[in-house]
């Protein structure tokens, strides 16, 4: 094969750097998309905002609507990996919403629904449920030991008796 008939190396910015690039389109659009809904949140969201932000909360720190892999969350604490969500009637049986939610536990996240009406008239009842739910969080760490601890000074070489 001559020089003239080999196929060259792609130039700078071809290439492999298609798939990234387009990656990046949907990065920039899902974040133009959340933008637009703080921007447009329903009275129910607006309600629990105001209760969680500025770590109003129970100390933790929630952010609003917020790109997630391929999925927007209405509400997400980090720290917790946990993610509020807050549905209105198109919402039940969901099957979009199945999917998102198997999607979200694969990578560690928990998702708590919760109904427009209930924010709206038992709003105490949702942060109760809410406090209850990040009471039972592991601390982060937890998730980087994969084995346990050691014993205690003294414990373990022991046998019982």
């Amino acid at each position: 094969m001559s020089p003239q008939q080999a196929n060259p190396s792609p130039l700078a910015g071809e290439g492999g750097l298609r798939r990234r690039r387009r990656t990046g389109e949907g990065a920039l659009r899902l974040t133009k998309v959340a933008r637009r809904l703080r921007q447009r949140m329903t009275d129910a969201e607006r309600k629990l905002w105001f209760a969680l932000k500025d770590r109003r909360f129970a100390a933790f720190k929630f952010r609003r609507q917020v790109p997630v892999g391929p999925y927007i969350a209405d509400f997400l604490c980090f720290q917790a990996r946990l993610i509020v969500e807050v549905d209105g009637g198109q919402h039940a049986d969901s099957i979009r919403d199945v999917e998102r939610d198997k999607w979200l536990a694969r990578n560690e996240f928990r998702v708590l629904r919760f109904w427009n009406n209930d924010v709206l008239q038992n709003l105490e009842g949702v942060l109760t449920s809410l406090a209850t739910e990040l009471n039972n969080t592991p601390h982060p760490s937890s998730r980087l030991r994969e084995t346990p601890p050691s014993p205690a000074r003294g414990e373990g070489s022991k046998k019982a008796g």
